[in-house]
């Protein structure tokens, strides 16, 4: 008798394939990106994942749902990269392990971040990702620096909005790329910042 493989089982085969072949994809438009091809054709992609172009286009209907599940892999690398800082540290240890943290976290989206800024204007996935991203920053900002944002009155929503912008990629790109700093040199200008702000959050 000749032993075939159910239906069930051919169906999770090809599941399993398509999925490889999707997670090969991302991986190599990702690499591309950190190599400095930010805006990689789909015919270099597929040659870097291996698979042919029909392949590629069959898992991606266009390059907007490529960026996007990109995107998602980009915010999962960040979200397995970041470590909880604890609320009962002194503000300057918790300033000083914050702006740590963001510019391990922004040298790591940095091929990324650099690549969406070609693409955002264009590109609704890319809007979405960057709002998430705000959030997350939003939620760990009134997370960790609770005290001191209640002690700002009035002036709380603007506190928020101060720290949110000054930890985002938009800034640590004008330290970077346009300032020319280093990672160190950009991280003390970001750590400023950010004491300078909460060393005194009443309302303005």
């Amino acid at each position: 008798m000749t032993d075939r493989a159910s239906p069930a089982v051919r169906v999770d085969g090809r599941n399993a394939r398509a999925e490889r072949s999707r997670a090969a994809i991302v991986e190599a438009h990702l690499a591309l990106i950190g190599e400095g091809d930010l805006r990689p054709t789909g015919e270099r992609i597929a040659e870097r994942a291996g698979v042919s172009l029909r392949t590629l286009w069959t898992n991606f209907k266009d390059m907007e749902t490529l960026v996007e599940a990109s995107g998602e892999q980009v915010l999962r690398q960040q979200e397995a990269a970041h470590r909880p800082i604890s609320r009962a540290l002194p503000l300057a240890e918790r300033v000083e392990a914050y702006c740590r943290q963001r510019a391990r976290l922004l040298q790591l989206i940095a091929p990324a971040a650099r690549a969406a800024q070609l693409r955002e204007p264009v590109s609704a996935a890319l809007r979405r990702k960057r709002l998430r991203h705000v959030d997350r920053v939003r939620a760990e900002v009134e997370e960790l620096f609770a005290d001191e944002l209640d002690r700002a009155g009035a002036g709380r929503e603007q506190l928020v909005h101060a720290l949110v912008a000054s930890s985002m990629w938009p800034s640590w790109s004008m330290l970077r790329d346009g300032l020319g700093l280093g990672v160190q040199q950009a991280r003390a200008v970001m750590a400023r910042t950010v004491a300078a702000l909460l060393a005194d959050p009443g309302p303005r």
